[in-house]
């Protein structure tokens, strides 16, 4: 399926999008859009033909438990209602504790890297297997930047994918930001991962900026695409003709103007790095995908003892096999420890860098205190300059164990008890806003307006 040059669609550059010239298809994040009905703009791009893509970000795929019911059932209905060509996730986690581990429930707020293991592949796997059944539309998988990485790692990143591609035919969205991002970070060679991947089962491609900090590269989607990452979509292009390829833009939106000048960046390394023509290149060495998959195998196993054969002996029964007992517990135990240490200041797991679980500890609660300011922008309104530091030293003690508007109130209520704010007005302010949108049903407009008009004269 060819998709071509596409954008991220965000509402803050809708119009800019709409008059983007050569633009092929749209990329809108699917828990952004509500489930029965689209924005204007969406509607208007796709009576001009321009194809929309749902881009999941909140299933957790790589998640020690199998894909909750109700989002995935979120997820289907708005790729129905886009009457999608296809549907992506990532493979990341997302969300820890609960059941499987007797905790608590954390939530992350972002994507954070499932370990290269064979346990981590077969929950993946199953959990990918389950979406697919429950999906309108073929699902493909994106590859995650990281500020960390597990010890003990069993596979690289390429072999990873290639044995994911293998077990459960799931297409792949390769992220050649993110592969420069971890090159960076966690000194991981993009062209190697290139060269293990299943290039075939490409079914498009994210490009998009960053910037590095104090020697790590964070993954920002709110600068400019540098010149590193156009030379891995180089890589990537001498090796496979990608379906489409996708700019990513997320924050501090430039002029429309800067966008289209991007794209053309993008064009233009895609016309200047094509390869020859034929089948994608073998990886490096003259190995084959189940000779690279048998060196990373522990020793003894199936995959170890099948390295002079295409594939392990038996490999579609296993892909059909449940998650062997036990499984599911280990990963539910060892993300629970990372996203603990991480979110809620328990030591770290054995074998961690602690230096860099401190800068991904720091990137969450930031990232936090971003996105809560723009679902609920009356806080920073309120609170002033304020507003920051009490929303970091907040995350220090209260994890997040819901979405970003459930953190939201949780916040607010967390001042409010507190004391705060210093000031009356901004106390009555934060009171009446918290009381608006806690209660077990929305209040209605006379009840609202009663509030301001009595928070008005207070405040005089």
């Amino acid at each position: 399926m060819e998709l071509g040059i596409g954008i991220g669609w965000r509402p803050e550059i809708a119009d800019g999008i709409e008059a983007l010239s050569g633009i092929d298809w749209v990329e809108a994040v699917a828990e952004n859009l509500c489930a029965d009905h689209l924005p204007d703009s969406l509607l208007r791009l796709r009576e001009r033909g321009v194809r929309v893509v749902p881009h999941g970000v909140a299933l957790g795929l790589g998640g020690a438990d199998r894909p909750d019911t109700a989002r995935l059932a979120s997820l289907a209905a708005r790729a129905e209602l886009l009457g999608a060509p296809l549907v992506t996730e990532h493979i990341a986690f997302v969300r820890a504790g609960g059941p499987l581990t007797a905790s608590p429930r954390l939530e992350a707020g972002h994507l954070l890297p499932v370990p290269r293991t064979w346990d981590a592949l077969e929950v993946l796997c199953e959990n990918v297997r389950i979406a697919q059944d429950s999906l309108p539309a073929p699902l493909a998988l994106e590859n995650i930047a990281a500020l960390i990485t597990w010890p003990g790692e069993e596979l690289t990143e390429g072999q990873f994918l290639a044995e994911l591609v293998e077990r459960t035919g799931v297409r792949l969205l390769i992220d050649v930001a993110n592969l420069h991002t971890n090159h960076v970070n966690l000194g991981h060679d993009p062209a190697k991962a290139l060269d293990e991947l299943p290039v075939e089962a490409i079914a498009y491609v994210h490009v998009a900026g960053g910037v590095e900090r104090n020697g790590v590269w964070h993954d920002t989607h709110a600068h400019p695409v540098t010149a590193p990452v156009l030379e891995v979509l180089a890589e990537l292009r001498s090796r496979v003709d990608p379906p489409g390829v996708l700019l990513e833009r997320d924050d501090a939106f430039p002029p429309v103007a800067e966008l289209a000048g991007e794209l053309d960046a993008i064009r233009a390394t895609l016309r200047q790095s094509a390869g020859p023509a034929g089948p994608p290149r073998t990886p490096r060495g003259g190995e084959d995908g189940a000779v690279a998959r048998a060196s990373a195998a522990p020793p003894g196993s199936s995959e170890g003892r099948a390295a002079a054969v295409p594939g392990p002996p038996g490999a579609g029964d296993r892909a059909a096999a449940p998650v062997p007992d036990g499984t599911r517990d280990r990963t539910a135990v060892a993300q629970a420890a990372l996203l603990s240490a991480l979110v809620a200041g328990t030591p770290a797991p054995e074998g961690f860098d602690h230096r860099r679980l401190r800068v991904q500890s720091r990137a969450l609660a930031a990232k936090r205190a971003d996105v809560v300011a723009k679902v609920a922008p009356e806080l920073p309104e309120i609170l002033g300059e304020g507003y920051r530091p009490a929303f970091l030293a907040y995350t220090g003690s209260r994890p997040m164990s819901g979405g970003y508007r459930r953190d939201a109130l949780d916040f607010a209520e967390h001042v409010l008890i507190a004391g705060g704010p210093a000031d009356p007005a901004a106390r009555r302010r934060l009171t009446s806003w918290w009381q608006d949108r806690s209660g077990a049903r929305p209040p209605r407009l006379a009840t609202r307006l009663v509030r301001a008009a009595r928070a008005a004269l207070v405040g005089r």
